[in-house]
């Protein structure tokens, strides 16, 4: 890599790190913290029994040794591991708006991944496309996230297409601990949709349950309605297909639109029936009050 290419991705980065970090420390102190339990709980001491206290808590050694009932306490493992799932394929190259999907989401990677540092929890990612293309393990440290906010952003996948099943099995096999698993996708799927989706909904659903699966949808204003600006030729980045279209027909543009939303809908069903948070961002939106309002409702939750 040239030396003026090698400073421009430099410089991107730095860019992005001083712009979340300051949004972490401003508009999100502390709600990270609150929204995502520790994998797991460590025994801390034990105390006596009172009524209601669950028996299945009971140190039986202690209360032979006591001559009354004592009970464990147990308090949560703080310590997480932040798993970031992205899709690169061609579609997220995509953007109508002032970026790219692919910009945004590693400007959100990026808010996520500072946070955890400031957590002290690990950070890793998998970048994939139709095939894993690319796997960082957890790891903690400011020189870690800025290894993974450049490779989510000038990372160059050697495929097109998209397969997210791949992507969870893949992260199943890899890690042996439960892991908050952030799934970034713009979810354009190949094929019937709801046969695809559903396939997706059962892996998704299984995922889980071995991790704390949350569904990140990346969209842009383009992908969901089409301006009046006369015949067009829309290519699928992922195949290559084209089609042509009369944008200036307003029964066009509507079918356009309903399509589009009737598979966001069926995507948003499939995800909540899998037991899985969803959060949605655009490249025209500010993601800063989606990102907040989503802590807020798993903090809520808990």
């Amino acid at each position: 890599m040239d030396t003026n290419k090698t400073k421009e991705i430099l410089k991107k980065v730095r860019q992005i790190e001083i712009r979340t970090n300051r949004l972490v420390n401003d508009a999100l102190a502390g709600q990270y913290h609150s929204a995502f339990k520790g994998s797991g709980m460590n025994f801390d001491s034990v105390r006596e029994y009172v009524r209601g206290d669950e028996l299945k808590r009971i140190d039986w050694n202690v209360t032979a040794r006591a001559g009354t009932p004592f009970v464990k306490q147990f308090t949560e493992e703080r310590e997480l591991t932040i798993m970031l799932l992205v899709d690169v394929s061609g579609s997220c190259e995509f953007g109508s708006a002032k970026q790219s999907k692919r910009e945004l989401v590693a400007e959100l990677a990026s808010v996520l991944a500072f946070s955890a540092t400031k957590n002290n929890d690990k950070v890793g990612l998998i970048l994939f496309t139709d095939e894993v293309e690319l796997y960082i393990p957890p790891r903690k440290g400011r020189s870690h996230v800025l290894r993974v906010i450049r490779e989510i952003l000038f990372f160059e996948p050697k495929r097109r297409g998209t397969n997210i099943e791949n992507a969870m099995d893949f992260v199943s096999r890899v890690l042996s601990r439960k892991a908050v698993t952030f799934i970034v996708s713009d979810f354009c799927f190949e094929g019937d949709q709801e046969q695809v989706i559903e396939s997706f909904r059962k892996k998704l659903q299984i995922t889980n349950k071995r991790h704390d699966a949350i569904a990140v949808a990346v969209n842009d204003p383009r992908e969901l309605e089409l301006p009046d600006i006369g015949y067009i030729a829309i290519e699928d980045a992922e195949t290559g297909e084209q089609v042509e279209l009369n944008t200036s027909s307003a029964s066009v543009r509507e079918r356009y639109t309903k399509i589009a939303s009737e598979n966001r809908e069926t995507l948003s069903r499939a995800v909540k029936s899998a037991g899985v948070d969803m959060l949605e961002i655009s490249t025209e939106e500010p993601y800063m009050i989606a990102l907040k309002q989503f802590f807020s409702a798993r903090k809520g939750r808990r």
